[in-house]
């Protein structure tokens, strides 16, 4: 049985494509600089988001870690939201591997920080405080269900803390899809922001990695980072021919997810007792509640599913994500909305 897998677009394979480029791949050691693959690919990278500079990172983790790194010292303090995937979901690297203090803001509905919060967040010059030396953002937003952020609301937020002295990095692990989103190119997201990781191996399809960038100086202190946090990959060009195909590809088609995931959500509207988090998903994000009328919980749900060859995953009691991705096709959303009608009977 093929399955569905709409757990994350995590799940995403390369496409025949990519796996034909990796094959073919020129290569060389790339901690000596040496590999025109991965050359290639932080050069495009670098101009897709309108910065000087990019580095090739094995996840988005590492390159939102080495960021923080390069722009913090031991005891600074970073301003990101309660729900920042950095905050959540990184293992608390900011503060287990460098000592960052962080102070974290309610995240709005739509992933956004409210600037007066920003402001009155910012420590004064006194002893007794961290000093503020960044602030992060996230675009699109996956704990509040594939937020976008727009270009006019960065610009107000950079303004802010650059009149502060502080420097902007932008968590773009779906950048692409906010630009899609708001039909804007990509760097009119990531150019105002002092620094930005995107990552390949999510709706862009390809296996492995993210690419952090920002200006000159910025990348020599994160390729320093990187090395520091066990980044530094040597024949990486077979995994960057990759990404080289996700960019030049796959950024086009971004909007047939969105598509679909707004046909799964009309579907599971007509389903009794499901509670969509959003009117209409903003991405490829869908994210639902069971409500109290249905007597069964997330994890039968899921195991239900499972049997009918499809994977989904849940957030919390009674709530779930279902993302859509190049491997989800029309016919896979209605037989989900079909499976789930059955299961929540």
């Amino acid at each position: 049985m093929e399955l569905i897998d709409l757990r994350s677009d995590t799940v995403t394979k390369p496409t025949p494509e990519m796996r034909e480029a990796m094959a073919r791949a020129e290569v060389g050691d790339d901690v000596f600089g040496d590999d025109p693959t991965v050359n290639r690919l932080q050069e495009l990278a670098a101009d897709l988001m309108g910065k000087e500079e990019g580095l090739f990172v094995p996840s988005g983790t590492m390159g939102n870690l080495a960021a923080i790194l390069a722009h913090c010292q031991r005891g600074d303090e970073v301003i990101l939201g309660n729900k920042n995937h950095s905050f959540l979901f990184e293992a608390g690297g900011l503060s287990a591997l460098g000592g960052i203090h962080s102070c974290q803001l309610p995240n709005q509905p739509d992933g956004s920080l409210l600037l007066d919060d920003v402001r009155a967040a910012i420590r004064p010059d006194d002893p007794h405080d961290p000093i503020t030396r960044l602030v992060c953002l996230e675009n699109t937003h996956n704990r509040c269900g594939g937020t976008v952020q727009s270009p006019a609301y960065t610009v107000r937020l950079v303004q802010l803390a650059h009149a502060h002295g502080l420097k902007v990095h932008l968590d773009g692990a779906r950048i692409f899809n906010a630009a899609a989103a708001l039909d804007v190119a990509a760097r009119d997201l990531a150019g105002p922001v002092d620094s930005v990781t995107f990552c390949l191996s999510k709706a862009l399809c390809a296996p492995v990695g993210s690419v952090l960038c920002g200006d000159r100086d910025f990348v020599k202190r994160a390729h320093r980072a990187r090395k520091m946090l066990g980044g530094g990959m040597r024949q990486a060009g077979v995994l960057a021919a990759a990404g080289i195909v996700a960019l030049e590809k796959m950024r086009s088609r971004l909007g047939e997810d969105h598509e679909r995931a707004r046909r799964l959500a009309r579907g599971l509207r007509e389903i009794s007792g499901v509670q969509l988090a959003a009117a209409e998903p903003a991405t490829n994000m869908v994210c639902f509640g069971l409500g109290d009328s249905l007597r069964i919980s997330e994890k039968e749900v899921e195991a239900q599913l499972r049997q009918e060859g499809i994977l989904v995953h849940a957030t919390g009691p009674g709530r779930f994500r279902l993302v859509t991705h190049y491997w989800i096709d029309d016919a896979a959303i209605d037989k989900t909305v079909g499976a789930l009608a059955t299961a929540l009977r």
